[in-house]
């Protein structure tokens, strides 16, 4: 079986659903070069215009973290958001392979300077996908990351797990994540219609309690752009998810995999939240650097999403820890702190920045997840209706 060919065609077909004559944007990096050549080929053949790959590589952002100023490293540039902009107005598919080469690279490095980002150029390119245009974000296996999984450099075996996860075992993966977004779309208008005021998660060392804002939509499974093209945001996915308010979360969270952040590894991260704020952060290893993305901007202390997931969840069933968010977020119920997703409110997209923050939608330059499920993990929701249960002990029961 020929993974990354199976894996190129579902992130085409399935994943941002290139139409003939569209151009894609392709973010990835130096060490997913197969696999984004693999991507590259399977996105000419679906009819795409034209593919621009936007290359990341670790050593080289090293560098620019040891010997550039801090300001330096959070100015954004014009130009680039200009790009994004343009790319944007054409209507472009955007195409994000992560899976770190080293999630070591910046160990030993300014904290503050590993965690800076440019937020204008990421508030624009959020602006510019989030409920607008078809994206999607799939994780391309590489030594490096086998190394994290295994203790030894073995793709293969990385592969294997990742062909499960992704459904690439399957005689038509592209059908097969079409039935698997049925299902989550289900649950999705399953909590809808409960209109939920808020959210809480229990279990060890964990009660977080995230108040909802009044009608917001949850999303499972795939999205449809505003030409009614259909299109999955992740590969894999098995969440069910909305943006809380920001300002309503109280109480503790134990997290419960590994995070890969800014070219360090966390882990024993526990939260503490007051008042829709996270008050203190403590872990086990890599809490500077969580400490440094905290400090990014105001709303990085904030939630900008909170999602369901049980142990249905082929990532959970694989028993590894991937020491990747985007497949680690979809084993467990997860929540992240920083941007919020427009398109969880009616008329989200078409509103000013003040008009989403007054609704209790979050506005900040990062967005990462953290996975507080996995066993023992119950969620309630409560609304007009009263309380119900919704996972128990990791199983979806509503």
């Amino acid at each position: 079986m020929n993974w990354i060919e199976r894996f190129a065609d579902v992130v085409v077909r399935a994943g941002v659903n290139i139409q003939p004559g569209q151009g894609v944007v392709l973010n990835t990096d130096t060490a997913h070069l197969q696999v984004a050549r693999a991507v590259v080929e399977a996105a000419y053949r679906a009819g795409a215009a034209w593919v621009e790959p936007v290359w990341r590589d670790g050593p080289m952002h090293r560098s620019a973290v040891d010997h550039a100023s801090l300001d330096q490293l959070r100015s954004s540039r014009p130009w680039a958001v200009r790009r994004i902009q343009e790319w944007a107005e054409q209507g472009s598919a955007f195409i994000t392979l992560v899976g770190d080469a080293d999630p070591h690279v910046l160990d030993g490095a300014d904290p503050a300077r590993a965690a800076a980002v440019r937020v204008e150029e990421q508030l624009a390119y959020r602006d510019a996908v989030m409920g607008k245009l078809r994206w999607t974000v799939i994780g391309a296996p590489n030594p490096g990351w086998a190394t994290q999984v295994y203790g030894e450099p073995d793709v293969d075996r990385l592969w294997a797990a990742v062909g499960v996860a992704m459904r690439l075992d399957q005689p038509d993966p592209v059908a097969a994540w079409q039935q698997r977004a049925a299902t989550l779309g289900e649950r999705g208008a399953t909590l809808d219609a409960l209109e939920l005021t808020e959210v809480r998660y229990h279990g060890e060392g964990t009660d977080l309690t995230v108040g909802l804002i009044p009608g917001c939509h949850w999303t499972g499974g795939g999205m449809i752009d505003d030409a009614g093209i259909p299109y999955l945001p992740n590969i894999p996915t098995e969440e069910v998810f909305t943006s809380p308010d920001r300002r309503r979360a109280d109480g503790t969270l134990r997290i419960t995999k590994p995070l890969a952040l800014q070219g360090r590894l966390v882990q024993g991260l526990r939260l503490t939240f007051e008042g829709g704020r996270i008050v203190a952060a403590t872990a086990d290893e890599g809490q500077d650097i969580v400490e440094a993305q905290l400090a990014t901007d105001e709303g990085a202390r904030h939630l900008g999403e909170v999602s369901l997931v049980d142990r249905d969840s082929r990532i959970a069933q694989a028993g590894i820890v991937f020491h990747n968010t985007l497949y680690d977020e979809n084993a467990g119920c997860h929540v992240a702190w920083g941007q919020s997703f427009p398109f969880a409110v009616p008329g989200g997209v078409g509103m000013t920045p003040e008009q989403r923050a007054e609704l209790g939608l979050n506005v900040s330059g990062v967005h990462t997840d953290v996975v507080v499920g996995g066993e023992g993990i119950t969620v309630t929701g409560t609304g007009p209706k009263g309380t119900v249960d919704i996972i128990r002990d990791d199983e979806w029961v509503l």
